[in-house]
């Protein structure tokens, strides 16, 4: 890829106002990733014969509080869904609607699929009126849930059903719970590593890059495949620079008082380990020739076949590779390849929380309420898409079946009154992990044309952390 073709790329962008490093790193399809109301004893609305108590501010009931098919039978409203998956949007997530309105017959539910989730829902948000119940954009930080959305439940009570709560929590209200979660790995075709010459799954980052060298050596496969152009793949590289590349639940709360979290460790862990994969991968030549022109659907296809050897994503993606071709077998899912005095971790986090439209009609709310119980404890929605159940008493999906010996772990909350603090020191400091800045576009612009070294861009986001902690007024103790 020529570097002229890019550097207009990012001209364009600039010139169109997006918000983003380059028009490349744009779009968003995740099932991202990445990150309850107070029960104030205010009675549920009794429209239609509901749930009493466990109530939300705006009258609407918790949804630990309603049970689906007895309560608010007789409702009439109407749900509209923002949806990031427009692949899926008029044929399995209709299907859950169909089903859903067989139970309720006077609630209309409907779907709206959305190519450019992340761009579109942060100008949408703000008109108020875009429906009732949405992924919540990552974009959105956890002191801004309560200007958009209603809260769900009493985080001291729904934090012991469902995973994930802490992610979408504030002041101890859940605005959001997580469409299933995923584990922090690497999609593979295993055929392929196999006929590499691979038979041991890599644990650390040079064992990673020597593998792809063998897959670029022994095979016609491309090594690894960024996803650049489609933008958010690029962002799922942060994700593991916590628990992944750690090992430690409390690492993101320990970040923001942290001196220099990006400088590297001799032992080869922490964030700077995962850029690490990253940044060598595109400057040893094992990534696709031009980034810029990558395209994600048919990528799916692509590693299915064989053309594509691995892919840095969340485990939600590997039921959507087994279904994209013929050969589902092939595809499997590794560990992160970090391993902290001798053992490996991955993260597990939600996928994007479903919200619930804060200046929706009442009775719509309530609808919303219903559907997204229904969705998240009956429906098949986790089956089909391979993803850990919302429900913690749910099994845990096939997919992880081979982590043997890995620790699974998510991120711990944060200390009371310090939930937006990581939010604050990373926006203030503008570095940009973990949102729909992509920072990680950045480090493989720097390798793919040796612009700048590792350690110079680690060293500038020490500096901008640095400034965040400043403007945040944190004083440094790790």
């Amino acid at each position: 890829m020529k570097k002229k073709s890019l550097k207009r790329t990012m001209a364009l962008a600039l010139v169109a106002g997006m918000t983003m490093s380059l028009a490349a790193c744009g779009g968003n399809d995740s099932a991202a990733g990445t990150d309850g109301a107070d029960n104030n004893g205010v009675a549920a609305t009794e429209a239609g014969g509901g749930a009493v108590g466990g109530g939300t501010e705006s009258g609407v009931p918790s949804i630990d509080a309603i049970t689906v098919g007895e309560d608010y039978k007789d409702l009439t409203a109407s749900v509209k869904i923002l949806t990031n998956r427009t692949d899926i949007v008029d044929t399995v997530y209709k299907g859950y609607a169909d089903q859903f309105m067989a139970l309720y017959p006077n609630i209309t539910v409907e779907y709206e699929g959305i190519t450019d989730y992340e761009e579109s829902l942060n100008l949408r948000l703000t008109t108020g009126d875009w429906g009732e119940l949405c992924f919540i954009p990552t974009s959105v930080a956890k002191n801004e849930l309560e200007n958009y959305f209603i809260p769900l439940g009493d985080y001291g009570t729904l934090d012991a059903i469902y995973n994930f709560c802490e992610e979408k929590t504030f002041g101890e209200k859940v605005y959001g719970i997580a469409n299933g979660g995923t584990a922090s790995g690497i999609a593979y075709n295993k055929k392929v590593w196999a006929e590499a010459g691979i038979t041991e799954m890599p644990k650390t980052p040079d064992e990673f890059l020597a593998d792809l060298q063998l897959i670029k050596d022994n095979t016609e496969s491309i090594p690894l495949y960024t996803n650049f152009a489609a933008g958010w793949p690029m962002g799922a590289w942060d994700a593991y620079t916590d628990v992944a590349a750690t090992g430690d639940p409390d690492f993101k709360n320990k970040m923001p008082y942290m001196k220099d979290p990006f400088a590297k460790r001799d032992d080869m862990t922490g964030p700077y380990a995962v850029y690490y994969c990253l940044y060598e991968s595109v400057a040893r030549g094992l990534i696709e020739e031009d980034p810029a022109s990558t395209d994600w659907e048919s990528s799916k296809t692509r590693i299915n076949n064989g053309e594509i050897a691995t892919m840095v994503l969340g485990s939600w993606c590997v039921n959507q590779f087994k279904e994209a071709g013929d050969n589902p077998d092939d595809i499997g899912y590794m560990p992160f390849p970090i391993t902290v005095d001798g053992k490996q971790y991955a993260g597990a986090g939600g996928n994007y929380g479903f919200g619930i439209a804060k200046d929706a009609p009442e009775e719509n709310q309530i609808a919303a309420m219903l559907y997204l119980k229904w969705l998240i404890e009956e429906s098949s929605i986790y089956e089909d898409e391979g993803s850990i159940p919302a429900r913690k008493d749910a099994p845990y999906p096939d997919v992880l079946a081979d982590f043997e010996g890995v620790e699974l772990l998510s991120n711990n909350p944060a200390p009371a009154g310090e939930e937006d603090l990581f939010d604050n020191v990373n926006n203030y400091g503008e570095v940009g992990i973990n949102n729909d800045d992509y920072p990680d576009c950045a480090i493989l612009e720097a390798a793919l044309y040796g612009e700048r070294t590792l350690d110079e861009i680690m060293d500038e986001w020490n500096q901008k952390w640095a400034a965040g902690q400043e403007a945040a007024g944190v004083t440094v103790t790790e």
